[in-house]
């Protein structure tokens, strides 16, 4: 009697530890502004990927709010999310949110936009090199250029070390060519239409631009339509994303080049660490994707790549 009392007290608790496996965990994503081209292409694959590692996701959009966004951290703590994954509206503005999520015991996982602190325990980041993203771009622009001109850049949001660090690779690489110079530099907040004004002033100003070099492809269309007011310019302008809109821009020679950012690969990976971290399995601190170059010459092997 007391053996079939050990094997029904076994059995029952061998059944509560496979419901507890079989759970559907949720995990809060907090993104930082669904209106950006490329975090709506994240946003598209995270979610095919939380239903390939049986995950159930919440998104929220933070508008480019990072108060917004600490309290949408919050707020996912209190409903007692099992993980959260970040892309953080401000990258230096992140310690609310990390203290809150490292006291609650939740696993964090930021992705695309690197943190600038110390990543802890039960935390990672899964993205690409801000900085390797500029320098491949001025490289191929400088190549273009023959390495002599005046190049103005088109910087993203301010408070994002992807649009700092890239900006500063790209200075550095024009740096190193002594027929080249930064003419202009100014903010277009990753927007088309703020690019459209910034690079329309540039032009009414009169400033002898030779090249633009935008942080991400939204503004270099944005310039690209500033020059199209022009009845003709031989201004060449570079991207960063690889975005479906970005492509089109190559393809039609209107767009030098673009620098390919791998969202289908960032929102996996971010997904997949996050599941590991659920599952109580050790992972790297930092994932790193890597960025390719597209020209008119390879345009078509990205068609595909960073759709919806």
């Amino acid at each position: 009697m007391k053996l079939i009392n050990t094997i029904i007290v076994s059995a029952f608790f061998a059944i509560l530890i496979a419901s507890a496996q079989a759970k559907e965990m949720k995990v809060g994503i907090a993104l930082a502004n669904f209106d950006l081209n490329f975090i709506s292409i994240l946003h598209a694959q995270m979610e095919k990927e939380l239903g390939q590692q049986n995950l159930k996701g919440q998104f929220v959009d933070a508008k480019g709010d990072v108060a917004l966004q600490v309290q949408q951290v919050d707020d996912f703590i209190n409903q007692g999310v099992d993980a959260i994954i970040l892309n953080p509206v401000d990258t230096q503005g992140v310690a609310p949110m990390i203290k809150a999520a490292s006291q609650a015991g939740i696993p964090l996982v930021f992705v695309n936009r690197k943190p600038e602190v110390t990543l802890g325990k039960n935390m990672a980041y899964v993205g690409s090199d801000s900085a390797l993203g500029g320098k491949m771009q001025m490289e191929a622009l400088a190549k273009k250029m023959n390495y002599k001109g005046n190049v103005a850049i088109l910087i993203g949001a301010l408070s994002t070390e992807e649009a700092r660090e890239r900006t500063r690779a790209v200075e550095a690489v024009i740096a190193k060519y002594k027929d080249m110079k930064v003419i202009s530099k100014q903010t277009a907040k990753w927007q088309r239409n703020e690019a459209v004004d910034v690079v329309s002033n540039w032009l009414l100003d009169g400033s002898p631009i030779n090249a633009i070099a935008a942080n991400n492809d939204e503004m270099a269309i944005g310039a690209i339509q500033a020059l199209s007011q022009k009845t003709k310019s031989d201004i060449l302008v570079a991207g960063i994303d690889g975005t479906p809109d970005g492509l089109r821009f190559v393809q039609s020679g209107k767009m030098a080049l673009t620098i390919f950012q791998d969202a289908r690969n960032q929102a996996i990976g971010a997904v997949r660490v996050t599941r590991s971290l659920l599952d109580k399995k050790q992972v790297k601190t930092y994932t790193w994707v890597p960025y390719q170059v597209i020209t008119a010459e390879n345009y078509k092997n990205f068609i595909s790549e960073n759709s919806k």
